[in-house]
């Protein structure tokens, strides 16, 4: 129980930090556009290529990861991330947002994020607990997305801009002590020496219908959070709204995962995971169709937030089980990792062409209802996965 606990609690407090940084990025669009003068299509380009980068990271670094080690993968994510965060205020060029902001900080991000600390979590924990763990540790991402906006905007109207991405620049920083609970024990240096059967595996897994049914899935849900993410502060005041409705509503969506993260992690242990990601990606689609036919007010947006906040995060320990569930724990930071590149193509998507939009007819109304045709798809997408039975499951129906 107490190997349980150390890495709940230290993968949680490394994506309370990773996620609510990359939640708070949203904030600096305005910023940086003012800043540098390169438009709101540019800074939009850079904010999607991090989207993609986040994605392709992580299948990456989980291979990393198995062969020596998730510990490692974690400090190198961590001086990234700083790195990154650190000179972005500093450049003047196309070339070097994508660099510092789209990929520096994107790719830090992902070495502590989901695949990392979820399939480090899965080989040390037992299979009867590992969606709980799931859960908790998403519930980590889900308080740094709380948390992290007040702050950041705080820090931004106190210090301005730039002073609060070099805060956060050492907040990322503080990661690098918590990847000590991450050191390989024996059993898992042992197994880094057999011969490595990834490639095998990965090419077993993509002969899999299940495995494609949860990218499909993972696709639309990396577009939706992407686009939300990066555009809701600038919907919000297209709507004659305040910076702090922005804010409050980032955090409330946080504040709502953090239920929704605990909840899918013990859901996962008592039902069967794609009827859980089924009603997550229904419930989206029903949600943003409320808030295109309701006033826009500061009420609106935190309802609107709340609704989708429960949801937000929750898909992913229900994705990582099922992965688990098919093809084991062993590559399981690969495997999954793969399936967030696909969710983070959906990202670049969402984020990129959220600007073209609002450049090109001056608001979101178009982008408003491509999410909810992809929410629905990504609903139904999951119902043909072939889910393996688990003891607390093999009542529900397949």
């Amino acid at each position: 129980m107490r190997a349980y606990w150390s890495i709940a609690l230290a993968g949680a407090a490394i994506l309370a930090v990773t996620m609510g940084i990359r939640q708070t990025l949203g904030l600096f669009v305005s910023p940086l556009n003012s800043a540098t003068g390169l438009g709101i299509v540019t800074v939009s380009f850079a904010m999607a290529v991090g989207q993609f980068v986040w994605g392709a990271a992580q299948p990456l670094f989980g291979a990393v990861a198995d062969r020596v080690g998730s510990a490692k993968v974690i400090v190198s994510g961590a001086l990234l991330l700083a790195t990154g965060l650190a000179i972005t205020p500093l450049v003047d060029t196309a070339f070097a947002l994508v660099l510092f902001l789209g990929v520096l900080v994107a790719a830090g991000a992902g070495a502590g994020s989901f695949s990392i600390l979820i399939g480090a979590a899965a080989n040390r924990i037992a299979p009867e607990k590992r969606a709980s763990a799931s859960g908790f540790i998403n519930a980590g991402g889900s308080f740094g997305q709380f948390a992290a906006p007040p702050i950041a905007q705080a820090l931004i109207g106190a210090m301005g801009w730039v002073a609060a991405l070099w805060s956060m620049a050492v907040a990322a920083l503080a990661t690098i002590p918590l990847a000590f609970a991450f050191r390989r024990t024996r059993e898992e240096s042992a197994a880094a020496q057999e011969p490595s059967r990834l490639g095998e595996q990965v090419r077993q897994a993509f002969r899999n219908r299940s495995y494609w049914c949860l990218h499909a899935g993972f696709f639309t849900c990396g577009f939706h959070i992407a686009f939300l993410v990066v555009h809701l502060p600038g919907e919000i005041g297209l709507c004659g709204l305040p910076a702090s409705v922005s804010a409050a509503s980032l955090a409330i969506i946080g504040l709502a995962n953090i239920g929704g993260s605990l909840a899918a992690g013990w859901l996962g242990e008592r039902h069967r995971m794609k009827w859980i990601l089924f009603w997550m990606y229904f419930a989206r689609a029903v949600a943003i169709a409320i808030y295109i036919a309701s006033p826009k007010t500061p009420t609106t947006f935190y309802l609107f937030a709340a609704a989708l906040g429960f949801t937000w995060l929750a898909t992913v320990p229900p994705t990582a089980g099922i992965v688990g569930k098919l093809f084991g724990p062993r590559y399981l930071a690969t495997l999954f990792g793969l399936t967030l590149l696909t969710h983070q193509v959906g990202g670049f998507l969402g984020a990129w062409l959220g600007g073209v939009a609002i450049a090109a007819t001056g608001d979101y109304q178009w982008m408003w209802y491509a999410d909810i045709a992809l929410a629905l798809l990504a609903a139904f997408a999951n119902l043909p996965i072939r889910e393996p039975e688990s003891p607390r499951v093999a009542t529900q129906p397949s």
